[in-house]
């Protein structure tokens, strides 16, 4: 019996103490270098890399972007031409505004409502829904969207992607400006 209580005492602090882990915010990367502005990473031409990965790790598809942005004051466009590894292609076009303090919003034709942005240090969030055609049927799936300057060229980006709060798998990226 002491043994019953004393794992059931294990496992609620266990679980206390995990709900206590708080998910990272973009005032955690308020002092990284560089500082990531918008306007100016994504202002001409841009290629991307990148994998989508589903909930086991497993890479169902491959895909290179090339991008091209451009800014008139606080508004900008963004076009991105995607090439998947089976040949499929897609394109998205973005217009993003800088709202000022760091936040951004973004629109485009298979975004509902719009996006999102905080940028902060190095690191901007992005939190948006995007309409995902999959086999004939259109799914409205929840973007986690997180960038990391690395440098003047290089951009990390990563994004949980899931669905009535289920982790459906992750897009991740590789930008770079020439």
């Amino acid at each position: 019996m002491n043994r019953r209580l004393l794992l059931i005492a294990s496992l609620t602090t266990a679980a206390t103490l995990a709900g206590c882990a708080s998910a990272p915010v973009p005032d955690d990367y308020a002092a990284e270098k560089p500082v990531l502005d918008l306007k100016t990473y994504f202002n001409g031409p841009l290629t991307a890399h990148g994998v989508f990965t589903d909930r086991a790790g497993k890479v169902k598809r491959r895909f290179e972007v090339k991008l091209v942005g451009r800014w008139q004051g606080d508004v900008g466009t963004l076009d991105e031409d995607f090439r998947y590894s089976d040949g499929t292609t897609e394109r998205r076009v973005w217009t993003i505004t800088a709202l000022g303090q760091g936040r951004y919003r973004g629109t485009a034709a298979d975004v509902v409502g719009s996006a999102d942005g905080l940028a902060r240090g190095n690191a901007l969030r992005w939190s948006y829904t995007l309409r995902l055609p999959v086999d004939g049927t259109t799914y409205d799936v929840q973007f986690d969207d997180w960038m990391y300057l690395m440098d003047e060229r290089v951009m990390l980006n990563k994004a949980r992607m899931s669905k009535f709060g289920i982790d459906l798998g992750e897009v991740t990226l590789s930008f770079y400006k020439s």
